[in-house]
């Protein structure tokens, strides 16, 4: 065990939670940045000065499948008694509204969680002291190329998932072929209408962006919609990028569509930019890919104005019709008549 490190005041150790929280953004459940700022958690988790540098925000590592490293992880205890903590790993996983946790402690996990392990299931920190835990990445022979995410977690130790956590996030790259990729699925278009006949209505496109690489990877979004042989096309609104997204991750989107015309046909598309963030947190767009599907846009008032004038016009011929059939045929009675009329006057 190395010497513990330098005290820290408790002002300092305030403000050193509140930026680890909102940079991690790994904690459980009932353990968010709000609990450190009313100085419900009394210790801080910070990465070890050692082979991989110091002063490092989380961990990032390159190995090949079957390799091994050792690393460290340091707990400073800023409270007045003894703090006992487990100390375990844990696969990382997408919540919901983005943001990226760790699953609890009794969870199963397959990959980082089962990858990396601390040198001892728990500790105690003395008050006002700190603690260097070791912990050992170690990858099977038979690890699939690509990028994983996970974290090393501690938490009071006997206590629920609720009682507060704090983790570092572990990002791992076991070598081979990195093969980014995104779909978009389950993709509807669904038309609200407009009261106004000749009026544009609404329309929402929702859909499921699905990580179906081995990279880590947000998704810059763009929706369209176009009638028949492409005329009507409209274009949605700003959509803001996905969060970044773990291989076999989902994340569900719904998105308006203003002024858009019942032209009996719609076609929706949906355009997908892979954003990929390398080591040095450069972001590189990868190619585009497109996902479309169809819906009827059936303007029913303007049918039913059309039905209405239709069925006015028939009324109105059908009655034309019947008065000419009761009319008298006047020129047919004059020609009758008219030998009868020549009789009486040669008489």
């Amino acid at each position: 065990m190395r010497p513990p490190r330098p005290r820290t005041t408790p002002a300092l150790a305030q403000a050193t939670v509140v930026v680890l929280l909102a940079v991690l953004g790994l904690l459980g459940a009932g353990a968010g940045p709000a609990a450190a700022a009313d100085g419900d958690v009394s210790w801080t988790v910070g990465t070890a000065a050692g082979d991989f540098g110091s002063g490092r925000e989380n961990y990032r590592y390159t190995l090949d499948p079957g390799g091994r490293l050792q690393d460290g992880l340091v707990i400073v205890n800023h409270g007045a008694t003894p703090l006992h903590l487990a100390v375990y790993a844990a696969d990382a996983f997408t919540a919901e509204g983005g943001r990226l946790d760790l699953v609890a402690k009794d969870a199963t996990s397959t990959k980082v969680g089962a990858w990396v392990h601390a040198d001892r299931p728990d500790v105690t920190v003395a008050p006002d002291g700190s603690v260097e835990v070791p912990f050992t990445v170690a990858l099977p022979d038979d690890a699939a190329p690509g990028e994983y995410m996970g974290g090393i977690v501690t938490a009071p130790a006997g206590a629920g998932e609720g009682d507060g956590r704090l983790g570092i996030r572990i990002r791992l790259r076991v070598g081979g072929a990195l093969k980014p990729g995104l779909s978009a699925e389950d993709l509807r278009v669904r038309y609200s209408g407009t009261p106004d006949p000749f009026g544009k209505g609404e329309a929402t496109v929702t859909y499921t962006v699905r990580n179906t690489g081995n990279a880590i990877l947000a998704a810059r979004q763009a929706v369209s919609l176009s009638g028949p042989f492409g005329r009507f096309g409209v274009r949605a609104g700003q959509i803001g990028d996905s969060p970044q997204l773990l291989p076999g991750d989902t994340w569900k989107v719904s998105v308006p569509v203003r002024g858009v015309t019942p032209a009996l046909r719609l076609t929706g598309t949906v355009a997908l930019t892979p954003l990929l963030t390398d080591a040095a947190n450069s972001v590189a767009p990868l190619a585009v890919v497109q996902t479309t599907a169809g819906a009827w846009t059936i303007p029913w008032t303007l049918l039913l104005l059309v039905l209405i004038v239709v069925c006015g016009l028939t009324a109105a011929a059908l009655a034309i019709r019947r008065r000419r059939r009761t009319r008298p045929a006047r020129t047919g009675s004059a020609a009758a008549l008219g030998p009868v009329d020549q009789q009486d006057s040669a008489g």
